[in-house]
């Protein structure tokens, strides 16, 4: 069957390199043309976006040299690439033939542990002593909460009652943190805030970690987290869920039934829970707590990260070459229809939040102090 010829265009322009392929549909029928774009990360890394010149058309790629198909990875945001590797892409708008297929071969090079993606969270705040986090990056989410929490999530500005932008759920102040903060503007109603990256950043494997001071009370829960791209394709949890660092109420042990926990050494205070949500293991999920030792308490700054590599996840707090869990699809062999959700092909966004009260923590009472302010210091991803 006679088909078009191809073009490629190839355009370098300051950090933007644009790959642009036309193939050619059947006879009679629309071309669906693909892109692959790339802006600069951190030290020779990419951001690479995948778009169609037709409007409505959907991209598929794959990561790993294989050809794609419309069963592949559905593109859904801009990812990170920060080692040797190939993007191959396909688009089909409805009722069209799917496009010939785009490549793009990247050979990075880049050593391992080098820096290449973060968010400093520096700003020069306003009169109010104030910056909103950068609106390229971070979306809100806006309205009740979910996990039956009670709090109602505010965007930065937002003047929507309950949310009062006098005292915002959410900013950079000029010390160079990012603040998340839960309040009670009057007895019984709560306001607090979750931002991620949806849409706009993700990344698929590599050392992810954020330096985060962490509040405590009965009824607050802070988390940092990440969420599969693919979630509005295949639903949670088979998108998979990483919760890096996630904490409930004042110092103690996490509940029971939550995760399999092991003793906890003498002279421990706190604990941070490290856990994974997949198919087959949604609710409770499969983690372990960490345990900060000598009367350490989550309470302070401490760097809680992962290391995501192909079939492995380690979790650590503090020393990344000292993990405290490390989960493989060997650890969900023993349970029932579990299916290991986190090698699909996806790029995961980030999320940071405070829920305010909920299905694991419970409500707050008289000892909950508000504002409970969550600092977070950076977010920074660095190559495997």
């Amino acid at each position: 069957m006679p088909r078009s010829a191809v073009r490629q265009v190839s355009i370098l322009l300051l950090a933007t390199a644009v790959c642009i392929c036309a193939g050619a549909a059947r006879a009679g029928q629309a071309t669906v043309a693909t892109r692959i774009t790339t802006v600069a990360g951190r030290n020779g890394a990419v951001i690479v976006t995948l778009s169609s010149a037709t409007a409505g058309a959907q991209v598929y790629y794959t990561v790993d040299g294989s050809t794609p198909t419309v069963r592949s990875t559905p593109y859904e945001a801009p990812f990170l690439v920060s080692s040797n590797l190939t993007v191959r892409a396909v688009a089909q708008a409805r009722g069209e033939a799917v496009s010939r297929v785009t490549t793009r071969k990247f050979h990075l090079s880049i050593p391992s542990g080098t820096l290449v993606w973060s968010d400093e969270f520096d700003a020069t705040a306003g009169p109010g002593g104030s910056a909103r986090p950068d609106p390229h990056l971070w979306n809100y989410d806006t309205g009740a909460d979910t996990n039956d929490s009670i709090g109602v999530l505010c965007a930065y500005g937002s003047s929507a009652a309950p949310c009062n932008p006098a005292f915002p759920n959410s900013y950079l102040g000029n010390d160079g943190d990012l603040r998340i903060v839960a309040q009670q503007p009057s007895p019984g109603i709560y306001t607090s805030a979750r931002i991620d990256t949806r849409k706009r950043f993700s990344f698929q494997y590599g050392r992810l970690e954020a330096r985060i001071w962490v509040p405590e009370g009965q009824g607050i829960w802070p988390a940092f987290w990440v969420l599969g791209n693919n979630v509005d394709v295949v639903d949670w949890p088979a998108c998979g869920e990483v919760d890096i660092m996630e904490r409930v109420n004042g110092p103690g042990l996490p509940p029971r039934g939550k995760d399999p926990s092991p003793t906890p050494p003498r002279g421990t205070s706190d604990w941070n829970e490290g856990t994974l949500h997949g198919t087959g293991f949604a609710r409770d999920g499969i983690g372990r707590p960490y345990y900060f030792r000598g009367g350490i308490t989550a309470a302070g700054w401490h760097t809680y990260g992962i290391i995501k590599s192909p079939g492995r996840i380690e979790f650590y707090v503090d020393d990344p070459a000292r993990p405290y869990a490390t989960f493989t699809p060997r650890s969900i062999a023993s349970l029932p229809g579990a299916v290991w959700s986190f090698d699909n092909g996806q790029s995961f966004y980030l999320i940071v939040n405070i829920a305010v009260g909920g299905d694991w923590p419970g409500s707050p009472d008289a000892s909950t102090h508000f504002p409970a302010t969550m600092r977070i210091d950076y977010v920074r991803l660095y190559s495997n």
